[in-house]
């Protein structure tokens, strides 16, 4: 099996969130993924990298058949009020800049998996057969007897994931010879150690895998609500193998054969932990009985915890993304589940530390600063930002910390995904500017009206100026507006240009922000929090 730099057709950075489920709206875990798919498409595009960002809706499969049932319309109709109505909408709020949106119901979509599904049959992956076992329709997914946990009664069996009984399903299904593949994956594991992340996420497959896989089936014939198999119209594709191919499909296979050869294979999966299999076992087996590449990283993140259970609808206790925006804002929201839960592990939610983290480390450290400096250079310049003349060893040392800040934030962020690690080394350096600031006392020098004294104070805001326009940089993926809003109380994009055209290379070159820049007091940041909502 070929090394993973080897599966590279382009240079395009192409990231995928999981398409999600629409059989209600979305909740705190799907907005966690999608922000962080984000956050990391937006960090590379600042390097100024060939980004593509998909994210779409998982629309076919019994759970949603039987949800639109439930509410008296079509599956289909069903689909179209969620997907216009919460999912579309919720990303917008939540400045997600996906650059498709892909939907298992478009021809686009349908009409490819079809091709590559009669291809696998051609080639003689796929065959008849018939399936007895349980089978979870939350999860959309055949479970192995050995994950099942007691229910009620003695012959009462529940998911692991929905503590809900499986169903026993007995039907002519027709199956992937996914057996065929145990070898091949494990070898291609062992080629490539990083195609699975974390680490206990790979080594999760790797136990699973090691087992002997047994064949998938990949067709039901009880409802119709799915992609009809093109050879056998009495059938429709499990929803699984349906959906995984959106990756592909959006990207052009089978129909754009260039931009299929600039985008894939996609350089990051971001998918659920509880998804893992799909993405790390069936889906590159698929992909190579069809000759195609593998993608070049699954990377798996954990759950969103409330009262120490998964975050989902029957838990979530009615907490919605949008009840923590209304409070905290979009900008917090994006920084504090990336900040506060380390990415791939499981993390409790807790309305007492957002705040806290919210006052502490938006409010003070980093709002309160950019007022600071505002606010001085007004009172003391009329908001023309003075040269820094009289640049020294404590300037100096700001310098040397920005480039260190940098580079770690981008070591994180851009290649592993440590969001919280990185987030941490740009706030790190707000500190160290804050304490500047409190050493300096510019307050103090002010007072001393020589050449000196005042060549001081110039030195001593320009710096912290300077300190801000790259900390406005590199908080532009996290929190794009009040970055924007730093940006322009700088007064930099006149000299500089577009916050989003200035490049991860090049922010920690010291003295970018020009002498002379109008430097104006906006709108407080992150304002003091009212009282917690009933």
């Amino acid at each position: 099996m070929a090394a993973l730099e080897e599966h590279t057709s382009s240079d395009a950075y192409y990231v995928t969130t999981p398409i999600y489920y629409v059989n209600d709206r979305p909740h705190l875990g799907h907005a966690y993924t999608t922000v962080a798919g984000d956050v990391l498409t937006r960090w590379h595009r600042q390097r100024g990298e060939d980004v593509w960002y998909l994210t779409g809706t998982d629309e076919h499969g019994q759970k949603i058949l039987r949800t639109a049932e439930a509410n008296g319309v079509t599956p289909q109709e069903w689909c179209d009020k969620l997907v216009g109505e919460a999912w579309k909408p919720l990303w917008e709020h939540l400045r997600i800049a996906n650059d498709d949106f892909i939907r298992t119901t478009e021809a686009r979509h349908t009409d490819r998996v079809q091709e590559f599904v009669q291809d696998l049959y051609d080639k003689g992956e796929i065959y008849q057969g018939s399936y007895t076992g349980p089978y979870c329709v939350g999860c959309e997914e055949y479970k192995l007897p050995g994950e099942l946990l007691p229910g009620t009664t003695e012959d009462e069996k529940l998911c692991p994931v929905h503590k809900r009984p499986v169903e026993w399903l007995e039907e002519e299904n027709y199956f992937f010879r996914l057996s065929a593949y145990g070898p091949k994956l494990l070898e291609f594991y062992a080629a490539n150690p990083d195609f699975i992340q974390p680490a206990s996420a790979r080594n999760e497959v790797l136990r699973f895998v090691e087992q002997d896989l047994k064949d998938l089936s990949i067709s039901r014939s009880t409802f119709d609500w799915g992609v009809p198999l093109p050879w056998d119209a009495k059938h429709v594709l499990y929803v699984w193998v349906d959906a995984l191919q959106n990756y592909i499909t959006a990207a052009g296979y089978g129909s754009d054969p260039e931009r299929f050869a600039r985008l894939w294979p996609a350089s990051v999966h971001l998918v659920g932990k509880d998804i893992l299999r799909f993405h790390a076992v069936i889906w590159p087996a698929m992909l190579m009985a069809a000759g195609l590449p593998l993608p070049r990283r699954v990377v798996a993140n954990g759950w969103l915890m409330v009262g120490g259970e998964k975050m989902s609808k029957s838990n979530l206790t009615g907490i919605a993304p949008t009840d923590l925006t209304s409070h905290f804002g979009v900008d917090a929201y994006r920084y504090y589940f990336l900040r506060a839960i380390p990415f791939g592990t499981d993390g409790s939610f807790s309305w007492e530390d957002f705040t806290a983290r919210y006052t502490s480390e938006l409010a003070n450290d980093f709002g309160n600063l950019a007022s600071r400096v505002a606010a001085m250079v007004g009172k003391y310049f009329d908001g023309a930002l003075p040269a820094a003349t009289a640049h020294g060893p404590a300037e100096q040392a700001l310098a040397d910390a920005l480039v260190k800040a940098t580079a770690e934030a981008d070591r994180k962020i851009g290649e592993e995904l440590d969001f919280a690690g990185g987030i941490a080394a740009v706030f790190e350096f707000v500190k160290l500017v804050n304490g500047y600031l409190t050493e300096q006392e510019p307050w103090k020098v002010a007072k001393d009206t020589t050449a000196e004294g005042q060549a001081r104070l110039a030195t001593v805001l320009y710096t912290a100026a300077e300190a801000l326009r790259a900390t406005a940089v590199l908080l532009n993926p996290l929190m794009p507006d009040s970055a924007a809003e730093l940006w322009d109380s700088l007064g930099a994009e006149p000299a500089l240009g577009a916050l989003a055209d200035q490049r991860i290379a090049t922010v920690a070159d010291w003295g970018r922000l020009p002498a002379g820049a109008t430097v104006t007091k906006g709108e407080i940041l992150f304002p003091r929090l009212e009282e917690k909502p009933a």
